[in-house]
């Protein structure tokens, strides 16, 4: 007997099948797509949403800093106007004490005791008449500023250091890596002469930030400028653990005087000069570091030649434990080339210490 033939039908129950899940991966994939679409803008808009926060709360401290020097400017011109108003007085003084001394002496020789009496008061009035004329020259010529500086233009940076404090330690970076801001050219000059790296280029722009800093201090503040390497020492040998006095010319003359004499040299560690500011009596209300990349060693020499960026990282960690506690760290880095970590790492410094960060342009200050 002849088996019976089924007939073919294109919408058998296995083609549906076939056909629901195909249908079923697409609607899947459309859904995991959609969601990774909605994933990656999320994260898009709260990054976005924290650089704007960011650069609000920069614009509101630079509005901050712009009222400051707008009093400062204020105050300044106050006290010219009440000096030049001193001035006019004195003068006025002058006219008519010389006025009575022509009348005395017209009325004879009888009066000369009072004459000369009158011409030593003209005297003094005249002597504090120039003084103060020479006090407002002053003040208008170069503001406050302790010694007069200038750069290579007329440019002027808004900076954000905050140069105040009554005892103000300033530590600059001696080692060999301030010959250059690339390690082929550090390994040249350090097998050139004295003369040759005493004038490299990055080594004068570490030396005019110190003057850059130097000139702008309150008159009243107490300063110490200190070299470091593998070691650290104050520029005016002997004067490690004292204050100098920034009003004193010929003690801020010295000081910037040696430190043209240094030559970069050696390895960089933090742990020297981070101690030497702690056990500074009274420690610094105000520290600037100047500076290009992270630590080498420690307080010791490394057993190895070859150092890698973790262990800078670690030696910077360990240094930051020396350091006072309630002094800001005002930090201007000299980026160094093969140090991507530096910079992040010495802006976080300021900024829990509650200092600034400055990665100055090649023509600053």
């Amino acid at each position: 007997m002849a088996t019976k033939r089924r007939d073919f039908n294109v919408f058998g129950l296995a083609f549906l099948d076939i056909m629901s899940c195909g249908f079923g991966a697409v609607i899947l994939i459309f859904i995991v797509i959609n969601h990774s679409t909605e994933v990656t803008s999320q994260e898009i808009n709260a990054q976005l949403l924290a650089e704007v926060k960011k650069i609000e709360v920069e614009i509101e401290d630079e509005k901050l800093n712009l009222i400051e020097l707008r009093n400062t400017v204020d105050q300044t011109d106050d006290v010219i106007t009440t000096t030049e108003g001193l001035v006019l007085e004195i003068i006025k003084a002058i006219k008519e004490l010389q006025a009575q001394i022509r009348e005395l002496a017209k009325e004879g020789a009888s009066q000369e005791d009072s004459i000369e009496a009158l011409k030593a008061e003209l005297k003094l009035l005249e002597e504090e008449a120039a003084s103060l004329q020479g006090s407002v020259a002053g003040a208008e010529a170069s503001g406050s500023s302790l010694r007069s500086f200038a750069g290579d233009g007329d440019r002027q940076y808004l900076t954000g250091l905050k140069i105040g404090g009554g005892h103000i330690l300033i530590l600059l970076d001696a080692s060999a890596s301030m010959l250059d801001k690339t390690i082929v050219n550090v390994i040249r000059r350090r097998n050139l002469s004295d003369e040759l790296k005493l004038a490299s280029e990055k080594w004068q722009r570490a030396i005019a930030t110190v003057e850059w800093i130097m000139a702008n201090m309150p008159n009243d503040s107490n300063f110490q400028l200190v070299t470091f390497n593998t070691s650290s020492q104050s520029v005016i040998k002997g004067t490690d653990a004292d204050w100098l006095q920034a009003i004193e010319k010929d003690q801020t003359d010295q000081a910037i005087s040696r430190l043209k004499t240094v030559i970069p040299s050696g390895g960089t560690s933090l742990h020297h000069p981070f101690q030497l500011a702690k056990n500074m009596v009274p420690q610094p209300d105000n520290i600037f570091l100047i500076v290009d990349s992270l630590p080498t060693q420690g307080l010791s020499a490394p057993k190895r030649s070859a150092i890698s960026s973790k262990d800078r990282v670690a030696l910077f960690g360990n240094a930051l434990e020396l350091l006072p506690q309630t002094s800001p760290i005002n930090v201007i880095l000299f980026p160094m080339e093969g140090d991507p970590v530096a910079a992040p790492s010495y802006w976080r410094l300021a900024q829990i210490t509650g200092g600034s960060f400055l990665s100055p342009p090649e023509d600053w200050p």
